[in-house]
């Protein structure tokens, strides 16, 4: 990072990763977490971050980057929305039609899978397995989990959240 350049991390991110050090048997061990508390405070991990991160954790960006890009959680160009909703697509929820609800849902928001809406409220991105296999199909959307999902169940999701587009 060059020295003129703007830190990504702010003071309250790096004392959150600091304080996990004591919890864990090395720096190294603390990338997932710092990546996660970087996640949550940005809604993506810019590479600048991922530069800050390993210097922070005494690590190459490399190594950084080599976790972060082992998961698909991590979004790494922009933003994801402010809520981000996984429509599970395993053989459990398709069977019961979660990816006809899953392209609903994109159509009535305007987006395609992995996209975010226009005014950033929502990203809608598409699960291998949510582990709800007994409420399929299903969504998890932030922390809530949208069980038995129907397309009348996923309008009334996209009015609760006041996303109202209808055009890819």
């Amino acid at each position: 990072m060059p020295e003129t350049a703007v830190p990504i991390l702010t003071p309250e991110m790096v004392a959150a990763i600091t304080a996990l050090f004591p919890r864990y048997p090395t720096k190294q061990a603390v990338t997932l977490p710092a990546l996660h508390i970087v996640n949550e405070q940005l809604r993506y991990v810019p590479l600048q971050a991922v530069v800050e991160i390993g210097r922070l954790l005494e690590l190459h960006p490399a190594q950084v980057q080599d976790t972060l890009s082992f998961y698909g959680f991590f979004k790494q160009d922009a933003p994801h929305g402010e809520v981000r909703a996984w429509v599970c697509r395993s053989v459990s929820c398709a069977l019961r039609g979660g990816e006809e609800v899953l392209e609903h849902l994109c159509h009535k928001a305007g987006i395609h899978p992995g996209e975010t809406t226009k005014d950033g409220k929502l990203t809608i991105e598409f699960a291998e397995c949510l582990g709800a296999c007994d409420f399929a199909p299903c969504m998890l959307a932030g922390k809530d989990l949208h069980r038995d999902l129907t397309n009348d169940k996923a309008e009334a999701f996209l009015k609760d959240l006041g996303v109202t587009a209808n055009a890819h």
